[in-house]
């Protein structure tokens, strides 16, 4: 009897053992991670670094050769229009010989031609300008009747904006190449009457502004056209950006923009103006050459957000190329190249799922897709090599 009882026992340990060796050596469930599929905003941007630009500069330089007189100002004096800038002694010639009078004559040419190219500039954003307003009005009306989505409206509204900003623009210009026009025909002048030596002559702003920089700050004899100064007005900023041209094929003026990273707490909002049609070669960090071309975006942002901006600054720009408010999306890191297909895993009762994915757009952590998962359904992002079709798997 105890032998039977010993066997009995040795048999239910030795099975006992068994089963364990058995559970052991069965594959464990891959630990994996999950994440639902969602439906929601979606949007795709361009992101590159930039930098602040003065949307109008104006370098002043010298109408005559001379003696220039030391500039009292320095970088980041205010100047309004007609605010002494510099002085000078000019120079005066023994005689006015043909070569000079022909340049001087040729520069006042070139002067009255920009200054009739900003007046027709000022009159083509006029134009604009109102053209701004009669569709925001009629957009106002339109709203009033429900006629029109609120987002038109205010989208109408940004253009009046910009209209604006762009007369503003042309104004200043204008402003700029009739100073130009007065300083060419007073060169002129005085070139032909062989007057001003000894004689002071002072340079004036054409506009109101900042100094950016000094250009000649000490006394020193200078040649006509020597650059002097440069002003602007800083509050009138656009940020310019490079791109690939790959990506810029898809950049269309009038799209959303946002500005981050620039120092401010807050993301500032913008607008693409303009791609620039022509583009240039980049070495990149890796010593790579890239095909760039600049893109400039209006600040749209209430100015008190972004007033300590200033010329040259870095910024990083994020360019909306595509916006969709009801998009099915998953995160990039489920999917996956299948052939010439995009694939997923699902997790469906506690194994992995392989599904054909149809994706219609990517955009960094996300992908938008068309069909092929549904909203709720978990994906297994990041899938290692032991996920497979079948796969048991569990959520890590």
């Amino acid at each position: 009897m105890r032998r039977w009882i010993k066997r009995g026992i040795s048999a239910a340990i030795f099975f006992g053992l068994l089963a364990l060796l058995i559970v052991a050596f069965l594959p464990k469930p891959v630990e994996v991670e999950t994440a639902p599929v969602a439906q929601g905003p979606f949007a795709q941007s361009v992101e590159e670094e930039g930098m602040t630009r003065v949307r109008e500069r104006y370098l002043i330089s010298a109408p005559l050769a001379g003696q220039l007189l030391r500039i009292q100002l320095e970088a980041g004096d205010s100047v309004k229009r007609g605010d002494v800038l510099a002085a000078m002694i000019p120079a005066a010639p023994p005689l006015l010989d043909v070569r000079t009078e022909r340049e001087l004559q040729e520069r006042l040419g070139a002067a009255e031609a920009e200054r009739m190219r900003a007046r027709a500039s000022v009159e083509r954003a006029k134009a604009a300008l109102a053209q701004a307003q009669s569709d925001l009005e009629r957009a106002r009306q339109l709203a009033e009747e429900g006629l029109v989505s609120a987002a038109e409206r205010e989208q109408r509204e940004l253009t009046v904006t910009l209209r604006t900003r762009e007369l503003e623009a042309a104004q200043f210009e204008s402003q700029v190449a009739e100073h130009q026009v007065d300083l060419a025909r007073a060169a002129l002048i005085r070139a032909k009457q062989g007057a001003g030596a000894g004689e002071r002559l002072e340079i004036r702003s054409p506009v109101n502004g900042k100094v950016l920089r000094i250009l000649q700050e000490s006394e020193r004899v200078v040649p006509l056209g020597t650059p002097l100064l440069e002003i602007a007005d800083p509050s009138d900023l656009e940020v310019v950006v490079d791109v690939l041209t790959t990506d810029a094929v898809d950049i269309r003026p009038g799209m959303p923009a946002r500005i981050v990273r620039y120092g401010g707490e807050a993301p500032l909002e913008g607008r693409v103006r303009r791609v620039e049609p022509s583009a240039f070669t980049k070495i990149s960090a890796l010593g790579v050459e890239e095909q760039r071309v600049n893109v400039v975006i209006d600040l749209t942002s209430p100015r008190e957000r972004w007033e300590t901006l200033g010329d040259g600054y870095r910024v990083e720009a994020q360019i909306f190329v595509f916006t969709k408010e009801d998009a099915l999306k998953v995160p990039s890191g489920a999917l996956f190249r299948e052939g010439d297909r995009w694939a997923a895993f699902t997790l469906s009762d506690g194994r992995a799922r392989k599904r054909t994915v149809e994706v219609e757009r990517r955009s960094g952590a996300e992908a938008m897709i068309e069909g092929g998962l549904s909203v709720g359904e978990q994906v297994i992002v990041y899938p290692s090599d032991a996920v497979k079709e079948g796969v048991k798997v569990k959520p890590g």
